[in-house]
């Protein structure tokens, strides 16, 4: 019998703990296919950061090195000036990519470090009990704003992709997201594309990836999928904001 579908070795057997419904499954699957099939699983190095996505080092079957909050970019560099032939990622939440770790992901483009970032934006502070991140959309209750984000009071989400998307060394800059079969595919081949990036030595390469947070959310798996595509997507719009090509 031929094999239809089989598993990646880029993962582990370790079961997941996430949420039933969170989307970080899905994106390690992604990762760990697309290195898988590029042949990189032997010679990369995985910078987890501090949130949900801290416990990567767990599924993905690759050297996986934790960072403090939001220095994940930096440790990145390190790792990829130190050994340039490695292939270098981070796997960073809005929480710790966008918040405290804001400094980090900008300067490291701004160096144009030839890294790939995955960043999964959930609008919210998954694993500290769900107060409002820098992604948070407006009007949108969280244990921090009970009431809703006030842009008066908080500022309007930062929309980070298009923030990088203006610095020189940001090679390849796409936002993706994991509501849907369709929408996933389409993540997996952006993942590709930031490894690609990385090998072809074009600069740093960033794919953000709208996801679910059914918990911090209150809503159902389902709810949630659906309350993505209808409330982040507008504010987050999908597709390609840089090429290599333009740099």
């Amino acid at each position: 019998m031929s094999v239809i579908f089989k598993k990646t070795q880029g993962l582990t057997k370790t079961p997941t703990h996430y949420c039933p419904g969170c989307t970080h499954g899905i994106a390690h699957r992604l990762v760990a296919e697309a290195l898988d099939e590029l042949n990189l699983l032997g010679d990369t190095i995985g910078c987890s950061a501090v949130g949900c996505s801290i416990l990567s080092y767990n599924y993905l079957n690759v050297d996986m090195i934790e960072c403090l909050h939001g220095r994940a970019p930096a440790v990145a560099t390190g790792i990829k000036r130190s050994v340039p032939e490695k292939t270098v990622f981070t796997y960073q939440g809005d929480g710790d990519l966008a918040s405290i770790g804001t400094a980090e992901i900008v300067h490291a483009a701004h160096r144009g470090e030839n890294i790939t970032v995955i960043f999964v934006n959930n609008a919210i502070y998954g694993m500290t009990g769900g107060q409002m991140a820098p992604t948070t959309l407006p009007g949108q209750k969280v244990t921090t704003a009970p009431a809703g984000r006030n842009p008066k009071v908080s500022g309007m989400p930062l929309k980070v992709s298009e923030m990088l998307a203006q610095v020189p060394g940001a090679a390849y800059v796409e936002r993706v997201s994991l509501h849907s079969p369709k929408e996933i595919r389409k993540a997996k081949k952006a993942i590709i594309k930031g490894f690609v990036c990385q090998r072809e030595q074009r600069g740093l390469a960033i794919i953000e990836l709208l996801s679910t947070c059914p918990t911090g959310w209150g809503l159902s798996p389902v709810a949630a999928l659906e309350w993505l595509e209808e409330n982040m997507i507008p504010y987050y719009p999908l597709g390609v904001l840089k090429t290599p090509e333009e740099v």
